[in-house]
């Protein structure tokens, strides 16, 4: 018997358009999603659509990752980013505005951003298939969709009140083409102090670029216009097992290895959390 379509993904099928026409709407249709020429796509048991196809991207955080950043999240240590990242959008949003998350990864940041849009709908856009089991369940009025941050969205143009992208990659043609034109991007990325203390002490961490604002700001000058940037920066007290999920969580989990991590004296067990959360407006 089909799996009945998820009641997030049901609220925001009005957004989303076929990968491979580009510009035809998708139905359900037992148990999947469909366009009216005949390109079908699953909807995983787990709740999130699959609209990727071709080439599969690699990137996409993995089981060890995704686990990781639940237990580290869970901890709040991150909440005052969350927090930042919810404010913003909450000062972008109509009563029933809609929110997409780009590399939404858990969930996390999307779900705080509804919780104080009590009208508000989103939709989450990750590559990783085990991040978006996650996504799919953060939030009742959150649906989750795989596709690359690279590609042209499956969504239509203008479907978004707000753009969310939190630690995650960018793609500025797309973001103004699915922002309303009185909507906003809102951007979160660390500073260099982001961390510091652990990347001192784990040398194979992965490092943040110096230039990382310059080129930031050069890709979206195009595109966007800063309205409002905001420092969010804290010194956070962690237990071992926080720091040890805090360094899996992200891309440095590929070049650490748990030699590195056996020694105790290695680790802090405090870290500065140092970020800048930017909302930006439509040229």
């Amino acid at each position: 018997m089909p799996m009945p379509l998820p009641p997030a993904l049901d609220l925001s099928l009005d957004l989303l358009r076929c990968p491979t026409c580009r510009t035809r709407h998708l139905h359900p249709d037992r148990g999947a999603l469909r366009c009216p020429v005949g390109h079908t796509f699953d909807i995983a048991r787990h709740g999130y659509a699959g609209l990727l196809t071709g080439t599969r991207a690699t990137s996409g955080d993995d089981t060890a990752m995704v686990q990781a950043r639940d237990r580290f999240l869970s901890t709040g240590t991150y909440s005052p980013i969350r927090e930042a990242a919810a404010r913003l959008a909450t000062g972008a949003v109509s009563e029933q505005g809609t929110v997409v998350d780009v590399g939404c990864g858990t969930g996390y940041y999307l779900a705080g951003a509804l919780d104080q849009l009590p009208d508000a709908r989103g939709l989450g856009l990750d590559t990783s298939v085990r991040a978006l089991r996650s996504a799919a369940r953060a939030h009742r009025r959150a649906a989750a969709v795989a596709w690359d941050v690279f590609r042209p969205f499956p969504l239509a143009d203008g479907a978004a009140d707000v753009v969310l992208d939190v630690f995650a990659p960018r793609n500025p043609a797309e973001f103004h083409r699915v922002l309303l034109p009185t909507g906003r991007l809102i951007v979160i990325r660390p500073t260099g102090r982001h961390l510091v203390e652990l990347r001192g002490q784990v040398p194979a961490m992965v490092t943040i670029d110096p230039a990382k604002e310059q080129r930031l700001h050069r890709s979206l000058n195009l595109y966007f216009e800063a309205v409002v940037t905001q420092q969010v920066e804290y010194l956070a007290v962690l237990s071992r097992s926080a720091v040890l999920d805090l360094v899996a969580m992200t891309p440095s989990a590929r070049h650490v290895s748990r030699a590195d991590l056996d020694d105790d004296g290695l680790l802090p067990d405090q870290v500065t959390v140092s970020v800048l959360a930017t909302a930006y407006r439509p040229r």
